[in-house]
């Protein structure tokens, strides 16, 4: 029997800040082409945990990542790692949009033209490429030159997605990408998801939002006070949780 290797898996991964854990040793493993919900009560550890995936806590002063990292079978939390290469691959899209003070064009191509693509029919296809990966190019595509702040919030942080899908990456991390959004623009972003996981791509998303992460997540991970307390194909996890704590979460004893 052959096993397969998942795309993005963690092995006994800590986070400490100033020699506190933050976060206890968790082990969970990410496949393409899946979406991964991280719930769980404010300060739990769950956007700690996401924020180690692709080591953006080491930006942080005092921080330490423990365990392993492993991205496609290899450990990247080395020293050696080329951060820079390692967050092209593995993109992040934030809680707040945060478009460039720039065109929306731009917003796409900055990333790119920097890691050596040229030619105006190549970006331009790119950017046509990503905006429609993100479905914002019909919203957009008569005012490519515009400020990206003359969007809507909604629109911003469709662009925010596509400007990480324009390194083509293999996996997507979005620390709660929808809670400045009103419903519509949710919704939006939600088809962005799937239509993101049925092109291979590997999202975690972390959500407070229990209605998406039953809309869009395979699986979900639970995490409390640092602890990685659960983790399951969605639909039972949310009707059959296995512990107490996952039960009161979501019947609203807590959290």
């Amino acid at each position: 029997m052959t096993s397969t290797t998942p795309l993005l898996a963690t092995e006994d991964v800590t986070v400490s800040y100033s020699g506190k854990e933050a976060l206890h040793a968790t082990s969970l493993s990410f496949e393409r082409g899946s979406v991964t919900a991280l719930i769980g009560p404010s300060g739990c550890g769950k956007s700690t945990f996401l924020r180690s995936l692709n080591l953006m806590n080491r930006e942080i002063p005092g921080c330490r990542i423990g365990g392993s990292i492993l991205y496609h079978g290899k450990d990247v939390n080395t020293r050696g790692v080329d951060t820079y290469q390692l967050r092209k691959q593995i993109g992040m899209v934030f809680q707040q949009p945060n478009p460039f003070r720039k065109s929306i064009r731009e917003n796409i191509a900055f990333a790119p033209k920097r890691h050596g693509l040229s030619g105006k029919a190549n970006l331009d296809a790119l950017v046509e490429e990503s905006l429609r990966a993100a479905a914002l190019w019909d919203e957009v595509k008569d005012k490519l030159d515009q400020s990206a702040y003359a969007l809507s919030g909604g629109q911003q942080q469709r662009l925010c997605i596509a400007r990480t899908l324009a390194m083509h990456p293999d996996v997507v991390l979005m620390d709660e990408p929808c809670s400045a959004l009103d419903p519509i623009a949710t919704y939006s972003i939600e088809e962005t998801i799937r239509d993101m996981a049925k092109r291979g791509i590997c999202v975690v998303i972390v959500t407070h939002n229990m209605e998406q992460a039953a809309r869009v997540s395979d699986r979900t991970a639970f995490f409390l006070l640092g602890e990685m307390v659960e983790f399951g194909p969605t639909p039972e996890l949310f009707s059959r949780p296995k512990d107490k704590r996952l039960d009161d979460y979501l019947t609203g004893r807590f959290g």
